[in-house]
């Protein structure tokens, strides 16, 4: 008898036995995706009659208010964990009035969907200055064309008010402005808001991926870039400053973004931390996935499924992805 028919070791590891079926590889998965662990991130555009398609992401449309409010109950059906709001008012300015208008089209958004479903999907509410702005950066802009920092954070104090009583069950701020947690900490708490969630944006790099979503949200800066108040792509041990100062300012939950090129920050944020970990699959992760797809070159829905499992076994609880829906209906196949 030979080695290979195990005679001389009958006992070495034999990895393939717990590989042999679908159902042994079900009970032996050490990662798992769930539907609720998914969060849908969707744009509602003011001044449209009908959704309207983004080129650069197959599948993903500018809502409006009634036609977010159909797949906002087709979220809930399929069990996903919440969704995140995104709005392209039909005027901007210098400052982004419409950001913390009553009558701004995320704060429209909101009251509806909290009407129509209550608790039933948690509402994240993104805070930001840049879909809002005729500019198209995150915060106010000094007469040099810089981005203003602290006078920004009262607009976002502002803004997160404004969230919070359209019915937001969690203000979410992405401009990457320091001491915005701790504006909007102390704002929400001012208005009685005080058991309403920041999940801050706590490590958002100035990442290449952003493309297609500036098309959808129509945001993209109109000078410069946003190099100067989003995180350096080479740097690691900052990701995890950041995220202590935005705990330390009140942050309940923090996110890494993008997700897949920083798969090592989240694993180190989700190591370091006791709070909940988000991760955004963004824009430009999705598009290459559906690029691929589109030309025969990756299993598509294999192609879904393993990078939102990739997401998660790097630490992420949470899952940000504009496959959401589909991934969760996939998962319950």
């Amino acid at each position: 008898m030979t080695a290979a028919q195990g005679g001389a070791n009958p006992g070495f590891a034999r990895g393939r036995r717990l590989r042999s079926t679908p159902a042994l590889r079900r009970l032996t998965a050490q990662t798992r995706v769930a539907p609720a662990d998914l969060v849908l991130p969707v744009f509602v555009k003011e001044g449209i009659d009908e959704p309207v398609a983004i080129g650069s992401m197959p599948g993903v449309v500018q809502h409006t208010v009634d036609s977010l409010r159909k797949a906002a109950h087709e979220a809930a059906e399929a069990g996903i964990g919440g969704l995140i709001l995104f709005g392209i008012p039909a005027e901007k300015d210098e400052v982004g009035s419409q950001a913390d208008a009553a009558d701004g089209v995320v704060n429209v958004a909101l009251r509806e969907l909290r009407a129509d479903l209550g608790d039933e999907l948690v509402l994240m509410a993104d805070l930001c200055l840049c879909e809002y702005t005729s500019h198209g950066h995150c915060g106010l802009i000094t007469p040099a064309g810089v981005v203003d920092n602290d006078p920004t954070l009262d607009r976002y104090a502002a803004v997160a008010i404004a969230q919070a009583r359209a019915g937001a069950h969690v203000i979410a701020p992405s401009g990457m402005m320091d001491g915005q947690v701790a504006a909007i900490r102390r704002a929400l708490d001012s208005s009685a808001f005080t058991e309403t969630p920041i999940l801050a944006y706590a490590a958002k790099y100035a990442s290449g991926f952003y493309g297609p979503f500036r098309e959808a949200a129509e945001g993209a800066p109109q000078f410069g870039d946003r190099s100067t108040y989003q995180m350096d792509p080479p740097n690691a041990d900052e990701a995890l400053r950041e995220v202590a100062q935005d705990l330390a300012e009140g942050a309940d939950a923090v996110m890494v973004k993008p997700a897949l090129p920083y798969l090592d920050i989240v694993a180190r944020v989700a190591d370091a931390v006791d709070v909940p970990v988000s991760a955004y699959q963004v824009s430009g992760e999705y598009a290459m996935v559906e690029a691929a797809a589109r030309n025969g070159w990756i299993d598509r829905e294999r192609a879904i499924l393993e990078t939102l499992t990739a997401i998660r076994r790097a630490g992420a609880g949470q899952v940000l992805t504009y496959w959401a829906v589909e991934a969760a209906r996939l998962l319950r196949r």
